[in-house]
C-alpha cells in the first residue's frame, strides 16, 4: 500500500512538472476571442537567453511530502505492537529528516525540471524605434525576418509576416 503511494506521489509530481510551458504559439483560455493589437517589423538581432525554473513550492511540498513517508518507513519499529523504548523518537527524527532532505531535493528537482531557453529579439518598427521582445522560437525565426507582433492582455509575441503590404 505504502509502495503504491510513494510511486502514485512521484508520477504527480513529475506529470505535473511536464505541463505545457508558455511558448509563442500558446494561448491562455482568457486570451481566446479577446481582440489585440498588431505592427509590424524586422528583427534586426536576437540572442539565445536562459530562464530560471519556477520556484513553486510543488516540488518542495511534495519531495517533503514523500521524504518525510520515506523516512517515517524506514525508522518504523519492525514490531508495532511491542514497546521499544526510544523508538517513537527515532521514528520522529526519521519523519523530520526525511521531509528536510525531500523538501530540498523536490526544490531542486522543479527548478531544474522547469527551466528552460528562449531568444531575446530586437525588432525595428518602420517608424525606426527598437523594441525587444523575449520568447520561445518554435518558428524558427531568424535575423532579417519581417514579422508580425500581436500584443493581447500585455503579451506581445512575434511571427513571421507572410504576404500583403509592408513597407520596409
Amino acid at each position: 500500500m505504502f509502495k503504491k503511494f510513494l510511486v502514485s506521489a512521484i508520477v504527480m509530481l513529475f506529470l505535473a512538472a511536464c505541463g505545457i510551458g508558455n511558448t509563442n504559439t500558446t494561448y491562455n483560455r482568457a486570451q481566446i476571442g479577446r481582440r489585440g493589437t498588431t505592427s509590424v517589423g524586422r528583427i534586426v538581432e536576437m540572442t539565445q537567453i536562459d530562464i530560471a525554473g519556477t520556484d513553486s513550492g510543488v516540488g518542495t511540498a511534495a519531495g517533503a511530502l514523500s521524504g518525510g513517508i520515506v523516512g517515517g518507513a524506514l525508522t518504523a519499529s519492525p514490531h508495532h505492537r511491542r514497546f521499544s523504548p526510544g523508538r517513537g523518537a527515532v521514528n520522529a527524527l526519521g519523519i523530520i529528516g526525511g521531509a528536510v532532505a525531500g523538501g530540498v531535493a523536490g526544490n531542486l528537482a522543479e527548478r531544474a525540471i522547469t527551466r528552460d531557453t528562449a531568444f531575446e529579439f530586437l525588432v525595428e518598427r518602420p517608424d525606426g524605434s527598437v523594441i525587444s521582445i523575449v520568447q520561445t522560437n518554435e518558428l524558427g525565426l531568424r535575423e532579417g525576418d519581417k514579422v508580425i507582433m500581436v500584443e493581447i492582455d500585455g503579451t506581445t509575441r512575434i511571427r513571421r509576416k507572410v504576404g500583403g503590404y509592408y513597407a520596409q
